[in-house]
């Protein structure tokens, strides 16, 4: 862990390790922004990068997390069907307003308040998994057991 860490990703790193879970946040040269060059920088599988998606719940205007395999596309139907939830749209100011971290950064823990969060059961089929840290640089290594504990969500059939 570098000392030279950016806010966010410190703010991850101490959200983890204040809890108990012995991840390392890593910043890496290249991006982490989207799966693909997450997967690219890190050099696994673009299934393997749990991609973080915010989204507004419209009828309390709460956000919600979905936290789904890098290669899903997300079938926002679906988790409202299986939730109970209606979701739409959240753009960039609300993200960081709500949940304290800009897109392309969203960790799926250590957020401004908690948030519902639904896992991709895709994430199963992977040992390991990796997860943004608070910034387009930061990531975290993890497995999909480790993620439904860090985040208590719920796994949710969501794939288009």
């Amino acid at each position: 862990m570098s000392s030279e860490m950016r806010n966010s990703a410190k703010r991850v790193q101490e959200f983890l390790t204040d809890n108990g879970f012995p991840f390392d946040v890593k910043e890496l040269p290249g991006s982490t922004r989207t799966a693909q060059e997450a997967a690219e920088s890190i050099g696994c599988t673009v299934s393997q990068i749990a991609k973080s998606i915010v989204f507004r719940n419209t009828e309390t205007d709460k956000p919600v997390l979905v936290i789904a395999s890098g290669s899903n596309r997300i079938d926002v139907k679906k988790i409202e069907t299986s939730t109970g939830l209606k979701i739409g749209k959240a753009d960039g100011r609300y993200v960081k307003e709500k949940v304290g971290y800009a897109i392309g950064g969203v960790p799926p823990v250590g957020h401004n308040e908690s948030l519902y969060t639904i896992l991709n059961p895709d994430l199963k089929k992977y040992g390991i998994i990796w997860a943004a840290a608070g910034t387009p640089f930061a990531v975290f290594q993890l497995n999909p057991a480790d993620l439904e504990t860090l985040t208590k969500g719920k796994w949710v059939d969501l794939k288009e």
